[in-house]
């Protein structure tokens, strides 16, 4: 996989904190670090939407009309419509 760079900024205490995550040896580099948190962000939200199609399935119909869908996107304009209900 190509790799490319990204410059992040953190206060002190969470470059130390950062720093002592990869002195325990879990990890080899800060990088490292940081691509798996990602990661677990990546699969805890993929899981979350999965959930809320699941919920969505099992429950009552949601009509949306075209215009609004490309207004607001389909997963805003849902996220509305349940909340309206």
């Amino acid at each position: 996989m190509a790799m490319t760079s990204l410059n992040i900024s953190l206060p002190e205490a969470l470059k130390a904190y950062v720093e002592g995550q990869v002195a325990s040896g879990d990890w080899g580099t800060p990088s490292e670090y940081v691509r798996e948190l990602i990661r677990q962000d990546k699969e805890r939200r993929l899981g979350n939407l999965e959930q809320e199609l699941v919920a969505a399935a099992k429950g009552p119909r949601i009509e949306l009309s075209v215009a609004r869908i490309r207004k607001k996107g389909l997963l805003t304009a849902l996220r509305e419509q349940s909340r309206h209900r």
